[in-house]
This record gives C-alpha cells, structure tokens and sequence, in this order.
C-alpha cells in the first residue's frame, strides 16, 4: 500500500503541476485571440508529440516532455531594422508581401537573421494585420502577463482557504499559553530521552506551573509576548522567579528560583550558551486570515521569491558540488517538479501524517510551485514572458516620449536584437533545470520525519 500511496502523491502532484502548465498557456492564448492574433499552436510538454487535433487554425496537443507548454502566437519579431514601409513589396496578384532582410555579417546578427526569417516563412499576406508584434503596448502586456498571473491566482485560490481554516504553517502564532512543562533538566542535546532520577526536576515544577497556564508577569514585569517572556528567563540565571499566571481564570502568583542549562543561542543559532532555564514550552498556533491575510502573505512571498531568484545560481552550484560529493546538499536548495514529486510521493505514503495534514501539504505545495512559476516569469528576460512585457513597456515609453517631444513615431520594439541574451538565458535554464532534476534523483531532499 506504501508504493501505491506515493505514486498516487506523485500523479496527483504532476498532474496538478501539468493543468497549471495549461492554465498558464490559456492565459496567453485567450487574450491573443481576443485582440486578433493568430494563434496557430497550444501544447502541454516539449519534445515529441504525444497527442494533437486541429481546431480550426490552432493545433492543440500534449507532448512527450511534461515539463512545461507553449503557445505559438504568429509574428513575435518584426520584420526587420529596417522601416517596415520599405519591407513591404506588392507581388503580381496585388496582395502586400513583407520581405524579411538576411545578414551573415557577424554569428550573433545570423542568429537573430536566421530567426526572423524562419519565423516569417510561415507568414502570410493574410496574416499581416495579425502579428502580435503590431498589436497595442498594452495588448502585447496583457497578452504575456495574463499567463504568469494566472499561476499567482491559482497560488492564491489555494492559500485563501488554507489559511482560513487549517491556517499558514509558516507564521505560527506563539502565545504565553504553556503546551508542556518538562519533567526534568536534561543536556540540550539529549532532549528527547526520558528523565532519570540522576535529573534534577525543572524550576517549572518545582513551581508547579501546569499545562494551560497563561503567564502574565515575571518577576514583576508584565509580558505581552513569548520572546520577552523567553529573554526575562534566559537573562534571569539561577536568580528567584515570582511568576505571576493566569489559572482557569483565577490570577494567582508562584515562586521558584531558575537554573542554568546551556541552550541554544537562537531558534536560528544552534551554538549553546549557559541561560536561565525554567522548562516549559509555550503553545504554537497556526495564524488564519481571510482575503487581506492572504494578500499580505503573498506580499512576504515575493519579497522572500526575489531573493531567492538572486541566489538562485548560486544554490543550484551547491546541488551540482553536492551531486559529485563535494557537499552535502542544503536543506533550503531549489527543487525541481521531480524534487516537488518526491515530497508529494512521501507525504502521501506516509504512515504517521494524519490525511488533513496530508492533503494541506500537497495543497500548499502545488500553491508554491504555481506561485514560484509565476513570480519567475516576471523576470524582465527574455525568453520569459517577463522580457516580452519589458519589451512592450519600452515601446510605449519611446513612443510616448517622441510625441511629447513632437518627434516621429519611433515604431515598434525589435526584441529580435535581444534574442542572443534570450539564447543565454535559455541555456543557463536548461543547465539549471538538468542540474536540480539530476540532483532530485542523485541526492534527494526528502520529508521530515
């Protein structure tokens, strides 16, 4: 049943993954029709072509590959540098032909040749008025935003309800309400053995605080929160602790002295300091929140996105040094749809994980791939559709600028100029993708147990 439990994590993971990927992909291709363009391709996957039918003027099919989709929109590159007035020839039947220039001075001005004019061989006179280089600024932005948005909406469909009613399992709320009171003062680093009756008990029994508990002072200072509760005991060393609680709603004060154990300096430092100790743990809650909750979270998300993008070649060197043995692999290193399959396979199959905790995990984790999808393509380079916009937005600046100026119009964008950086960026992609999806295979993260 354990191998049957993972594979249907992972179904349900890739599958979840692969509609996104369509969703994506619709998001470009519905507002492309709606503003005239020809659309002559929608696929699911790279490589060979698994499945496909013919609607009308676009093909739609599944590919071999599920590790993304595209959407052919007829005419992304203009014509050429030259005035698109002098590409324009009329040929013996009348109709109005663009004649695309070739140049073979220089590798990167071949490669942006080459490109144009295979992407003009499938371009007829009757498609000329629905290039998508021609259409609005603001239409080439809706058309190639619309796809990445549609990623962010999914991302928040899920975590809306999630965090209204299971919560965020990444802001936990914790309150001066104690969860447990330990038995006995064992070393930090064996702090999952049971006492002995070498161990001394902990000031908290002695004081006979109880589970439930809600502490309202120490030593005469009133506490409002867990970390300047925290800082009172730990700087407290073995001095007298008045404690003053809140019990079934009776107020009520008790005395004991703290000890001093060596603990952690920090949730995020692990190096042990002597401190005062007085044993007991407070309790976690998820925070919940409606809408707004939502959206600030969302907010913290691309704040925490951008910076993980910046590091991002630098954290798939550390797979790559980790895959040949040179490190181990960071519990924080990027994963790939293959990583995010594993984890799926793993929770699901495992025996311990209750379903609701199950079922949230596989939710929160098809949200942060969708949004981690989305976010990237933002990314104002090309190949994403984060170049595009950037592209668009350019035009409208320059057009904008030379009619304030009472200049002539400067015409449109040619991001076929920007296609060796599109090539660079596009190779350093499928380095990185091959580079975590082999370390997803050769050195997994896995769950935690």
């Amino acid at each position: 049943m354990t191998a049957l439990f993972y594979t249907l994590g992972v179904v349900t993971f890739v599958v979840s993954i692969l509609v996104s990927i369509g969703l994506h992909e619709l998001g470009h291709m519905i507002p492309a029709k709606k503003f005239g363009g020809k659309v002559t391709q929608y696929f699911i996957g790279f490589g060979p072509t698994v499945w496909s039918k013919q609607v009308g003027e676009t093909q739609y099919g599944v590919k071999a590959i599920p590790l993304g989709g595209f959407v052919k929109i007829v005419g992304m590159l203009p014509p050429g540098a030259a005035k698109l007035a002098d590409s324009v020839e009329i040929d013996a039947d009348g109709n109005r032909v663009v004649k695309v220039r070739k140049s073979n001075t220089g590798m990167f001005t071949q490669l942006i040749s080459d490109a144009r004019a295979a992407e003009w061989e499938t371009i007829g006179p009757e498609d000329e008025p629905r290039l998508f280089y021609r259409l609005k600024w603001w239409q080439k932005v809706i058309v190639m935003a619309a796809g990445p948005t549609v990623n962010i909406v999914i991302a928040f469909l899920i975590f809306a309800p999630v965090f209204a009613t299971y919560g965020n399992p990444s802001d936990p709320e914790v309150s001066l309400t104690v969860d447990n009171v330990a038995a006995c003062v064992v070393p930090a680093a064996e702090d999952s053995r049971a006492c002995t009756e070498a161990d001394p008990p902990t000031p908290a029994v002695m004081a006979g605080l109880q589970e439930g508990d809600e502490f309202l002072a120490f030593n005469g200072e009133s506490v409002s929160t867990w970390a300047q509760l925290s800082k009172l005991i730990r700087d407290n060393d073995a001095g007298a602790a008045t404690i003053t609680i809140l019990r079934d709603g009776t107020e009520m004060t008790v005395d004991t002295n703290t000890t001093v154990a060596a603990r952690p300096t920090s949730p995020d430092d692990p190096k042990l300091e002597q401190v005062g100790f007085l044993g007991v743990t407070p309790t976690v809650q998820r925070a919940t929140g409606g809408v707004g909750y939502t959206l600030g979270q969302m907010g913290h998300m691309t704040v925490e996105t951008v910076q993980a993008l910046a590091h991002l070649p630098t954290k798939v060197w550390g797979v790559g040094r980790a895959i040949v043995g040179l490190q181990e692999r960071a519990i924080d290193s990027p994963v790939s749809i293959v990583g995010g399959g594993r984890f799926a396979g793993e929770t699901v199959s495992h025996d311990t994980f209750p379903v609701k905790e199950k079922a949230v995990f596989l939710l929160m984790l098809v949200a942060g791939f969708n949004f981690f999808i989305g976010m990237f393509n933002f990314v104002p380079l090309l190949p994403l559709d984060g170049g595009h916009i950037a592209g668009a937005l350019w035009e409208a600046l320059r057009r904008g600028w030379a009619k304030l100026r009472g200049r002539p119009d400067p015409g449109y964008v040619d991001v076929a100029r920007l296609l060796p950086i599109a090539y660079v960026v596009g190779l350093s992609l499928l380095v990185m993708g091959v580079v975590l999806i082999v370390g997803d295979l050769v050195v997994p993260l896995h769950v935690p147990e």
